[in-house]
């Protein structure tokens, strides 16, 4: 007489009752992650971008996917629409650690070159640009396309509270893991489709969406504040502070830098003047909000 087959869905509902296992499942794309109840919903694209290497002024995208979503303002997700993927043949050969990380090869590239029409077109309509590193993946979209500086962007990695939340790191296989789910790592449409299904899920402290917090901190506007010409001994000062450095050769100073919010405005500047600077110099301050932050224009 012929077994059962388990059901494997069955025994691991069953797992993950139990406070003994834990039980990661595979990502499995989804059309639709809330049913539409007449809520007014916007349009967000994720974008994630394949380069050939870190250097925002000699490397070159050789992959760009997005995928477009709705949502609410209350940050629930409805449905998850079309995708943009394509490949871009580099001007240099891919190396051999490119490849090993995004697993491109020249053979995939070669004689493809992405429509910049096509995608100016695919994001017009987006109230949103969400990227899971914004700071890596707006700047190289704006060398390809203006269309990504007329949108404003939010960054699903350092605009949550992971830690908080109870997460360890925040890289996205880390925080897929969390959420109890893997994926195929590294190919850029595969990050999108997990970052929306992140974005989706409930906040296991807070209790709410992971793209409600996210909204929350992308609406709030803040000041970057530039510690310009500081003196070099006291970098270690700085860099314990949060500050970060900038030296990308984009229009900004080249100078140590940290964002916040108003109500730390006065204390950071109170701290350069006695701290780093001992006299009452003047300080550049720029307002940042969506619009402008992550980019490397001039702000």
């Amino acid at each position: 007489m012929r077994e059962a087959v388990p059901n494997l869905a069955d025994l691991a509902d069953i797992l993950s009752a139990s406070d003994d296992y834990r039980v990661q499942r595979r990502l499995m794309p989804r059309s639709t992650i809330t049913r539409p109840d007449g809520t007014p919903t916007r349009t967000a694209i994720l974008i994630d971008v394949e380069t050939t290497g870190l250097d925002l002024q000699n490397d070159e995208i050789i992959e760009l996917a997005m995928i477009s979503f709705t949502y609410s303002l209350d940050g629930r997700i409805f449905e998850v629409g079309q995708t943009f993927q394509h490949f871009q043949e580099p001007s240099r050969p891919i190396s051999a650690e490119i490849t090993r990380i995004t697993g491109i090869t020249n053979a995939m590239v070669a004689g493809q070159k992405i429509d910049i029409a096509e995608v100016a077109a695919f994001v017009s309509s987006a109230a949103l640009v969400i990227a899971h590193n914004a700071g890596f993946d707006r700047r190289f979209a704006e060398r390809l396309s203006d269309v990504f500086t007329t949108k404003p962007w939010a960054c699903s990695m350092s605009e949550i509270d992971w830690a908080a939340e109870g997460f360890e790191g925040t890289k996205l296989h880390y925080l897929a893991a969390g959420a109890g789910f893997f994926y195929d790592r590294h190919r850029a449409e595969h990050d999108c489709r997990a970052v929306i299904e992140l974005l989706a899920s409930i906040l296991p402290v807070s209790n709410r969406t992971a793209l409600a917090s996210l909204l929350d901190r992308a609406r709030q506007s803040t000041w970057r504040i530039w510690a310009e010409n500081s003196p070099y001994d006291l970098k270690e000062v700085l860099k314990a502070r949060g500050y970060r450095w900038n030296g990308d050769g984009n229009p900004n100073p080249r100078a140590w830098y940290l964002d916040v919010d108003d109500a730390r405005r006065e204390a950071e500047i109170s701290f350069l003047r006695k701290e780093i600077y001992l006299r009452d110099v003047d300080l550049l301050m720029h307002r940042m909000d969506a619009y402008n932050r992550f980019s490397d224009r001039q702000n």
